[in-house]
C-alpha cells in the first residue's frame, strides 16, 4: 500500500518542477526538496529520515587534557570543490563521437588555426607517482621547452604510458639517479638499488591494454576556478571530470591530461583579473579580452602536440566540447591524429553535484555562441 505524501510535500515537488522545467541546458537543476516527516501520531508510518553523521571522537593533548575541536570551514560543502579524481557514479561512463580532421564534414569546426611550421622541443625532467585522497593513482610528469621559461605538466593515468624523454639515459649518471627522477619501471621502495628498466617485477601494478587510443584532456592552467573556487567559469569542474573519468576503472586504455601554463586563455593572471572587472560592468569574456587589446583566445597548443609525441601517443581520443581545437592538437602536419572526440560534460551538466551562478551561466553561453563549443545533449541526457 503506498504511503499518503502531506500536502506540503506534494506542493513543494510540483515547484521544484516548474523551476527546473526551462533552466538553462548547461544548468544543473536544483536539488530535489527533502519531504517533510510525518507526526509521530499519524496513522501512516514515518518517511524514512538519514542517519545522522557521526561525531568525530574526542581529541587529547600529549598531556592528556581535552583538546577542543576546530572551528568548522569557512567553506561550505556546496561549495567547496569535488575531490580529485573521483570515481563518484562509475555509471557514467563518456561517449566517444569519430571525427576526420582531413575533410570538411568531419566534425572539426570551420576554423584553420595559425600553426607553427614545427613542433617546439620538449624533454620530461622528473616524473613521480601522485597517490589521489580517493586512492587513483598518476604519474606527474613535469616538462620543460625551448619556447617559453615556464614548467608545463603531463598528469597520466595508467602505467603503459612513458615519456621517452625521461627514460632516455644521460651521460653519467647513477641508477640512483634514474630512480630519483623518475626513469625505473614498477614501484618504488625502500631498499631498492636499480631502475630496473626493461625488466619485469613482480611490484609492478596490473597493465592496460596496450594498443589502445587514450583519453586525452588539453587544460590550460585556470588559479582562479582551480583553486580560488571561482564561481567565474567551470575549469575546475572540467578538471575533475577529466579526472574521473581517466580513473574509472572500466577505462583500460589510459589517460592523459596535459596541464598547460597558459592561464586566462594566454593572457595572463594580472590581465584575467582586469577582465573580470571589465565583466562586472557589462563586457562578456570575449568582449573583454578584445577591450584589453588580446585575443578572444590567445593560447597555443603546439607544446601539447610535442608532449603527447613525447609520451608515445600518435592517435588519441580527445576530451573537448571545442572542435576547432582538433586540429591545432593534431598538429602542422597532423603528427598526432585525433581519431575520437569525446564530449566534456561535467557531473553538474548531469545535475549530480557542482554549483550554479550567474556568471558562469554567461561564461558558457558565451563559449557556445561565439567560440563555437557544443553542448552533447545526448551525453547529458
Amino acid at each position: 500500500m503506498p504511503i499518503p505524501q502531506p500536502a506540503e510535500a506534494s506542493s513543494s515537488s510540483k515547484q521544484w518542477e516548474q523551476e527546473t522545467t526551462n533552466l538553462p541546458s548547461f544548468y544543473s537543476p536544483k536539488s530535489k526538496p527533502k519531504q517533510p516527516a510525518l507526526k509521530p501520531n499519524s496513522d501512516v508510518a514515518p518517511l524514512e529520515q538519514p542517519l545522522p553523521e557521526p561525531s568525530s571522537p574526542p581529541a587529547f593533548s600529549a598531556e592528556g587534557s581535552l583538546v577542543d575541536p576546530p572551528p568548522p570551514s569557512l567553506l561550505s560543502p556546496e561549495f567547496t570543490p569535488p575531490s580529485t579524481p573521483g570515481n563518484a557514479t562509475p555509471s557514467l561512463e563518456p561517449r566517444s563521437i569519430p571525427v576526420d580532421s582531413t575533410v570538411p564534414s568531419g566534425g572539426c569546426g570551420s576554423k584553420k588555426p595559425k600553426l607553427l611550421p614545427s613542433l617546439p622541443a620538449v624533454e620530461c625532467i622528473v616524473r613521480a607517482r601522485i597517490p589521489t585522497v580517493n586512492g587513483t593513482e598518476m604519474f606527474l610528469h613535469l616538462y620543460t621547452n625551448n619556447v617559453d621559461n615556464k614548467e608545463h605538466l603531463a598528469i597520466v593515468f595508467g602505467t603503459n604510458i612513458r615519456s621517452k624523454s625521461l627514460d632516455d639515459p644521460r651521460p653519467g649518471e647513477t641508477q640512483m639517479d634514474r630512480m630519483i627522477r623518475g626513469a625505473y619501471s614498477g614501484r618504488l621502495f625502500p631498499g631498492r638499488t636499480t631502475s630496473g628498466m626493461g625488466e619485469t617485477s613482480s611490484r609492478d601494478p596490473p597493465q592496460q591494454e596496450k594498443g589502445a587510443i587514450p583519453l586525452v584532456r588539453i587544460h590550460s592552467e585556470c588559479y582562479t576556478g582551480e583553486t580560488a573556487w571561482s564561481a567565474r567559469c567551470d575549469c575546475g569542474e572540467q578538471l575533475d571530470e577529466a579526472a574521473r573519468l581517466m580513473s574509472l576503472p572500466t577505462n583500460t586504455s589510459g589517460g592523459i591530461i596535459i596541464y598547460l601554463r597558459q592561464e586566462g586563455r594566454g593572457i595572463g593572471l594580472g590581465e584575467k583579473l582586469k577582465a573580470y572587472n571589465l565583466q562586472d560592468l557589462g563586457s562578456d569574456t570575449v568582449e573583454a579580452n578584445l577591450l584589453l587589446r588580446h585575443p578572444a583566445d590567445a593560447r597555443s597548443y603546439g607544446l601539447a602536440t610535442a608532449m603527447l609525441l613525447d609520451l608515445g601517443q600518435e592517435e588519441v581520443r580527445l576530451l573537448t566540447n571545442n572542435p576547432d581545437k582538433i586540429r591545432a592538437v593534431e598538429g602542422p602536419n597532423r603528427e598526432v591524429v585525433i581519431k575520437e572526440r569525446v564530449p566534456m560534460v561535467p557531473l553538474s551538466w548531469r545535475g549530480r553535484g557542482g554549483f550554479k551562478s550567474q556568471e558562469v551561466e554567461g561564461y558558457l553561453k558565451t563559449k557556445i555562441e561565439k567560440m563555437g563549443h557544443m553542448l552533447d545533449m545526448g551525453a547529458i541526457s
